[in-house]
């Protein structure tokens, strides 16, 4: 979830061309709980800051709704400081990505962090 345009277009073939992974991708938080439900994903890839709601208050939505309350979410963010990464995975996140990020290892990114928790 991202509400700029050009990044949505980037990560989406980033994860779908390279990576070979099914993207939804949704430029908003409304739009990311509506379209949840549909898709029953794996993981949850939010922009930290959106307009209405952030995305930390979009996971916290998503984690209320049936069958999705134990999906992770890596959080992208131009917010490079160590402090405000460590505030997101003490909620849970079990990445932050920071922006600008190399689309080209995105989708190893996301892997290896999914391999992870399957692996805990």
């Amino acid at each position: 979830m991202d509400d700029d345009d050009d990044i949505r277009a980037i990560v989406g073939l980033a994860l779908e061309t390279v990576g070979g992974l099914k993207v939804v991708s949704c430029r908003s938080g409304i739009e990311a709980l509506t379209e949840a439900l549909n898709c029953q994903p794996d993981l949850f890839l939010l922009d930290v800051m959106m307009p209405g709601m952030s995305g930390q208050e979009t996971w916290e939505k998503l984690s209320q709704l049936p069958g999705l309350e134990d999906v992770p979410a890596i959080f992208m963010t131009a917010k490079a400081q160590d402090d405000f990464s460590d505030s997101l995975m003490q909620i849970g996140a079990l990445d932050v990505i920071t922006k600008p990020f190399n689309p080209v290892e995105l989708a190893t990114l996301l892997k290896n962090a999914l391999r992870q928790t399957h692996s805990d």
